[in-house]
């Protein structure tokens, strides 16, 4: 078994059923004063990336300090909405199962994901799998831009060689990174992207889903 499993979140270990949305545009909302009247494409990217984006489609300029107020405030909705969102939105099939059993195996886990930390925290508490992830060592908005960069801050955090680890996402922007970053990648066809053009990004296993248990285990310890 590899030394480290980082995961995406969003498409790979739950659904916000568009909630998520709703969200982010209170949150831009409560920041820039200007109602979302579009999002810039949320795909494999980072809250950083997207705000951005999304503040020029508005006409407004983009600031680190802007970011900081939006990730306060996108994590501050994700905790009072915290109940709406169990509602709504669901851990994907076999999911938990996947996590406590690499935990079971004494394998350490945590995250690599666009949203911005509090946001992820809520999400991942939530629907009960933050017990199995030490997110401590994980990676967040806050740390970096593309994906890339993400994983060599949580490799470093968690003091683990590249080739040591391996990395689930749902997003060619997930296989691209987890290559340029030297991390094995697991690809789940559980978001937008088939199966197929998972394959095509050149993800190294390509699973349909997380429910066979059996099967994701294997596919990690290639």
């Amino acid at each position: 078994m590899p030394e480290l499993v980082l995961w995406d979140i969003d498409h790979t270990l739950m659904a916000t059923r568009g909630l998520g949305r709703e969200l982010w545009g209170a949150a831009f909302e409560q920041v820039t004063g200007v109602v979302m009247r579009e999002q810039a494409d949320v795909t494999g990217s980072t809250e950083r990336v997207i705000l951005r984006e999304t503040a020029r489609l508005h006409g407004i300029s983009y600031s680190e300090t802007l970011f900081t107020r939006f990730a306060d405030a996108l994590g501050a909705f994700h905790v009072r909405r915290a109940a709406e969102l169990r509602e709504r939105g669901h851990a994907l099939p076999g999911a938990a199962g996947i996590l406590a059993a690499l935990a079971a195996r004494g394998v350490r886990q945590s995250v690599v994901t666009g949203n911005v930390r509090a946001a992820a925290e809520v999400k991942l508490a939530v629907f009960g799998l933050d017990s199995y992830l030490d997110l401590e060592c994980g990676a967040y908005a806050e740390d970096g831009e593309e994906r890339p960069e993400l994983l060599r801050v949580a490799l470093e955090r968690a003091e683990v060689r590249p080739e040591e680890g391996v990395f689930l996402g749902d997003t060619p922007a997930d296989v691209a990174g987890g290559r340029e970053a030297g991390v094995r990648v697991v690809a789940v066809a559980t978001g937008r992207t088939s199966a197929a053009d998972l394959r095509i990004a050149q993800a190294e296993v390509v699973l349909d889903g997380l429910s066979d248990t059996d099967e994701a285990l294997a596919a990690i310890r290639v």
